[in-house]
């Protein structure tokens, strides 16, 4: 249950203003002023409603101290001024009294919805060995992706998530478990693409003795293994259509029957599914029953690749880094600057599986206590612009052929400006960031700073 703090003086006010958020399900503390507001734990609270006028300092006094629990600002005095100023000050929005009450509530209630979002805490996760994993990264991609986990959780619904390989489906689909009512019941993964496609209904649903040749003895499927519990189906693209067709009367009936039997029984399953491919588009080809995406795509949760969180890349590596160094009993390596920056800079198409395995590389490799570009053993960045030429810009030529004859011609910024207007019409910003071997942030931020407008007819990556 939400808890809001109201500061306001006035007693009447106040009492009501109490009386009308407990009706509607919050918990609801009173101060009479900033100062004595400020004698309570104001970060206990997920929200401070306060009056600008207050005796001594104002309620926009508050705003420093409670962040980052955001301040909801009334005032007598609706003028713009006044409210351009508290919102100036950080107050996350203000209300002019007398107040309509549906629009009081109805303002809190979106507050409390975008902080949420906006705050909610990375999933504990238990892995199988028993030891404790958290998920890495507070980018506003993977905030989301922790509420829908956090809300989704508890409903036994059906999931599918999706993302890139090596973006972490599986940590999310046992978070997901951990934090469900059936948390005590048995997790049972699946990878589809992993098992021959003759064996894969065998596997899911189990088989008679003499099903067919070799079926020696009967065995359960993994479906009834998971009953009372979940059942995570990984790459469930790759899964054939004779097994979409038998996982479609599991969600649909609760029913399986297993190969060479008249049987059906009855099982409770929770399913959740990933891929990294374009189910839709599958099922317009053929190869993906359309019924059975429906089916799956009750809530769904989408990964961002890691090339998309720059902000998360270094704290996931640092993290990744000493677990590294305690396995490989190296106490005390540290990252080079430029193997920081080179991090920073690196496309990722492996995403998080690919940055673990390039800072084992450099933990078993590296000779001092710094990690260098070198250890890492990661691929060329694709056109780090190491010497410009007007003649590789000028025939379409990438970046990365660029002789160091010519290194004096341009400068940096001349050739990027050069290099940007010459193919912008042809390239999406993404194939031009990886072109000239920067981010995309760090592209959007060079054009601000040397006044490149993007084309509005550039091709927009898909």
């Amino acid at each position: 249950m939400p808890r809001i703090l109201i500061v306001e003086d006035e007693a009447i006010i106040r009492s009501a203003l109490k009386r009308l958020l407990e009706r509607n399900d919050y918990t609801v503390s009173e101060a009479g002023s900033a100062e004595e507001a400020c004698q309570l734990e104001l970060t206990g609270f997920d929200l401070i409603i306060s009056d600008l006028r207050l005796p001594g300092e104002p309620g926009t006094s508050l705003i420093a101290v409670a962040a980052p629990v955001p301040v909801l600002i009334m005032t007598s005095y609706a003028s713009m001024r006044s409210a351009v100023e508290a919102l100036k000050l950080g107050a996350v929005d203000y209300v002019a009294k007398p107040f309509d009450h549906a629009e009081l509530l109805e303002t809190v209630e979106r507050i409390l919805h975008k902080q949420s979002n906006q705050q909610s805490p990375p999933p504990d996760i238990t892995d199988a060995g028993g030891g404790r994993q958290t998920m890495i990264g507070n980018c506003v991609a993977m905030q989301q992706v922790y509420t829908r986990i956090r809300k989704t959780a508890p409903a036994d619904v059906t999931v599918l998530i999706l993302g890139e390989s090596g973006t972490g489906k599986e940590l999310v689909a046992r978070a997901i478990h951990q934090q469900s009512k059936r948390a005590k019941a048995p997790l049972i993964s699946v990878n589809c693409a992993a098992i021959p496609e003759t064996l894969i209904e065998s596997e899911l649903f189990g088989h008679e003795k003499g099903a067919f040749t070799g079926a020696s003895a009967a065995r359960t499927g993994l479906v009834e293994a998971a009953d009372g519990g979940t059942l995570f189906l990984d790459e469930i693209g790759e899964l054939p259509l004779d097994a979409q067709a038998r996982l479609l009367r599991v969600l649909q009936e609760g029913e399986i029957r297993k190969i060479g039997s008249v049987e059906t029984r009855h099982v409770n399953v929770r399913l959740i599914a990933a891929t990294h491919r374009d189910l839709r588009a599958l099922s317009k080809t053929g190869e993906f029953r359309l019924d059975l995406y429906y089916r799956l795509n009750v809530m769904q949760i989408e990964l961002p690749p890691l090339r998309e969180r720059e902000d998360d890349v270094l704290e996931i590596a640092d993290i990744l880094l000493d677990k590294a160094c305690k396995r490989h009993e190296r106490t005390g390596l540290r990252l080079s600057r430029a193997a920081r920056q080179d991090l920073r800079d690196y496309p990722w198409p492996g995403n998080v599986r690919e940055l673990e395995n390039a800072l084992e590389r450099g933990v078993i490799l590296a000779e001092g206590h710094l990690i260098h570009p070198d250890d890492l053993g990661l691929a060329p960045i694709t056109a780090r612009p190491h010497a410009p030429s007007t003649n590789a810009s000028a025939t379409g030529g990438s970046p990365d052929k660029i002789t160091e004859e010519n290194e004096d011609d341009l400068s940096l910024e001349d050739y990027f400006q050069h290099f940007v207007l010459e193919h912008q019409d042809q390239m999406s910003e993404t194939e031009l960031a990886q072109k000239l071997g920067i981010s995309r942030k760090n592209l959007w931020e060079r054009r601000q700073r040397l006044g490149i407008p993007r084309k509005k007819t550039a091709r927009r990556p898909g």
